[in-house]
Order: structure tokens, then sequence, then C-alpha cells
């Protein structure tokens, strides 16, 4: 294993306070809307509104400043690269899809970085972004799922986690892999009763068939709104992390995550994204056992066209 559980620590003391102790509690109506009670840490309430910078953080903070950070991203790992690399004063440069959420464009380049639109998904954007950094001499590329500081950073959400007491089992949201196996590092050695469940949309399966394959399974194309969690080429070291770590991975529908972005807003007053839901979506479809749950809300940086779709149906969840 190359997460260390000391770089987890050392992250809770060093990394950038605004992403540090995010809210967490049991919000009652929420427990009666999912059907078992829940404890949701809420990492939306931070500058770039997703668990993304506790990790960027700690690993920009170990690059030489004269660098030139280049990275791919859906969306969210774009702004947090690009928000920590100017807090250091360093360059950025973020690629994203052709069919990128536009408000997560916009806060890329709001927070300085160079923001070029190329590939026809994520993955193909990744490519295209490893390929640059390679011509370019100042240049470093990160990427997500694979700089072990990466996961280790957003490890410090279990050390926050843990704080309130012991769970059945948290369930985690599954893009690249960093988050779940960076808290399941430290959730293993500090609560190993606590079941580590990853949550993928049912539109794109590539992390669920890769863990249970226990080597990385590309699928053609991902077909989901949760933009976030979109995987289509899983990484393999993330893979690798993800099957010695996580106990179990089940699939949610769009609609299923939808319904759980309806009932977090008519309980909690939040506004998630796909992803940011999609912890909840499992848990109200029941297919997480246990009495005593917890999920991490991991971003709110929703696509303006879903706006509507989820303010209609909130009222009514």
């Amino acid at each position: 294993m190359d997460l260390n559980l000391t770089n987890v620590e050392k992250a809770a003391r060093s990394i950038n306070r605004v992403f540090l102790d995010s809210p967490q509690f049991v919000d009652e109506q929420l427990s009666r809307g999912l059907g078992r009670r829940t404890l949701v840490k809420v990492e939306t309430l931070n500058p770039i509104r997703s668990f993304k910078g506790r990790g960027t953080d700690f690993l920009i903070r170990g690059l030489d400043p004269k660098q030139r950070v280049v990275c791919a991203s859906a969306g969210n790992f774009g702004q947090a690269v690009a928000y920590s690399a100017r807090e250091r004063g360093m360059a950025a440069e973020v690629f994203v899809s052709l069919d990128v959420n536009p408000i997560k464009l916009a806060r890329i380049q709001s927070f300085g970085a160079v923001a070029t639109v190329a590939g026809a998904d994520f993955d193909a954007a990744k490519e295209l972004a490893r390929e640059h950094a390679a011509r370019c001499a100042e240049c470093v590329f990160i990427e997500d799922g694979v700089d072990p500081a990466i996961s280790e950073g957003a490890g410090t959400i279990a050390v926050e986690l843990l704080r309130a007491g012991t769970f059945d089992a948290v369930v985690i949201p599954v893009g690249d892999g960093a988050l779940i196996t960076g808290m399941a590092l430290w959730i293993k050695q500090h609560s190993p009763g606590t079941r580590i469940v990853g949550v993928c949309p049912s539109g794109a399966p590539a992390m669920l068939k890769s863990w249970r394959a226990g080597k990385p399974i590309a699928i053609d194309k991902a077909d989901t709104f949760a933009d976030g969690i979109a995987t289509r080429v899983p990484v393999g070291k993330s893979v690798e992390r993800m099957k010695e770590l996580v106990d179990d991975m089940v699939e949610v529908s769009d609609a299923q995550m939808l319904d759980a972005m309806r009932l977090a807003a008519s309980t909690l007053g939040l506004l998630l994204e796909p992803s940011g839901a999609a912890g909840l979506a499992a848990i109200r479809a029941k297919a997480v056992e246990g009495d005593f749950l917890a999920t991490v809300l991991t971003g709110s940086n929703i696509h303006p066209d879903l706006v509507p779709r989820v303010l209609a149906g909130a009222e009514r969840s």
C-alpha cells in the first residue's frame, strides 16, 4: 500500500484551513426520508464547493513553485488545482471536455487557471493534458486518483468524521477513487468494524466493474448526468488501492440521484450536484446495510439546467 497514515495526519495539520472541519451532523428529517439514521458531512461550504481542495492543497504544497501545474478535470478537481496553485503563486492549466459544466468552467477560470476545452469526454481531455505536459519543460502533470498525496489529503475527511462516533458503514461516491481510498485508509485503522461502501452511477459502472475484477475495466461510454463520477477509463493505481480497502460497491441511477438531490434540498436546504448526492441515493435505495450510516456530500457545483428539475420536486421529497 503506497498510501501513508502519517501523511493523512500531516495533511490534517497542514492543509489550508478553509477546507478543514466541514460541518457534520444528523438531520432528523433527512434520516426519516432515508429510512436510516444518517450523519452527513457537508463538503460544499468552501471556496470550491467540493471536497477536492483537501487533496490538491496537500499535493501542491510539495511541488516546486516554479513549476506549471497541468491536469484534466470534469470540473471540481480543476477548481481545486486552480485555487491551490494560485495560493502558492503557481501557474495552472486545466483541460476539460467539450461538454463541461459551464458553471465549473467559469469557476476554474475565476481562480486564474488557463482552461483548455478539448476532448469528447473527460478521459479524452486527460490524454490531451498528459501529452501537453510532456511537451512542456516546466510543466508537471498531476492526475487525480494516482498521486498518493491527493488521497491522503482527502483522508482528512475521515479523521474528522470519526470524531462523531462509530458507524456501521460509510457510503462514499466514487469517481477516480481518491476520496474513498483516502478515507478508507484512515477508517480501516481507527474503526475496523465500519464497512466502506462505494457508490457509482449505473450509467458509468467502470469503477464498480474494475473493483470486482481487481483490474481496470474501461467502458465505451459514460451515460449519466453525474459528471463528477462519470468515469469511463479507471485509474489502475486507484483500482489497486480500492481492492484492498473497499468492502462493497453499489450502483445508483440518475433518477435515484435526482430524488436524493430533491431530498437534500427539502431537508438540508442544500442544492447538491448529482455526484454529491450519490451516497444519499444509495442509502435511500436500501443498497447499504446498517442502522447508523455516514456519507459525504461531495459537491454542489450543479449544472444550471438541473436546478429547475431539482427544485420542482424538492417540496414533495
